[in-house]
């Protein structure tokens, strides 16, 4: 019992020592490739991003956010023209996890955060 006892800590010890990696900076400019699901159907989509707008190709449209970073691994997109009132509505974007070319991202409409998706971005650029 003693050396179970001394197994858990010893794992509980180790996996709190584990970070997820992180590197949101270099992630913030560039172009972007990104796969999303319409009816069942998945399709990739590009972004090229500054530093405070994004504008987004996917099905022959052409989207264009004004975004502010809340921190390094977090911002605020709005549409820069928006066609009505829900499209207006602003989009949390945070990355979760980063590797050498892509990131975890994880999304939301600002105001419900029930809308909760994710999804893998690649850096192209």
């Amino acid at each position: 019992m003693k050396n179970f006892v001394f197994s858990i800590c010893i794992a509980l010890l180790v996996s709190s020592c584990y970070q997820v990696e992180r590197n949101c900076k270099d992630f913030q400019v560039g172009t972007f490739e990104f796969t999303y699901e319409i009816n069942g159907e998945t399709k990739t989509g590009k972004s090229v991003r500054t530093d405070t707008l994004s504008v987004d190709y996917y099905e022959s449209k052409i989207d264009t956010f004004t975004i502010r970073w809340v921190n390094d691994c977090e911002f605020i997109g709005r549409k820069l023209h928006p066609k009505d009132y829900s499209d207006s509505k602003p989009i949390q974007m945070k990355i979760l996890s980063t590797t050498e070319d892509s990131y975890l991202l994880e999304y939301s409409l600002l105001e419900d955060p029930s809308t909760k998706k994710r999804g893998t971005v690649k850096k192209i650029k």
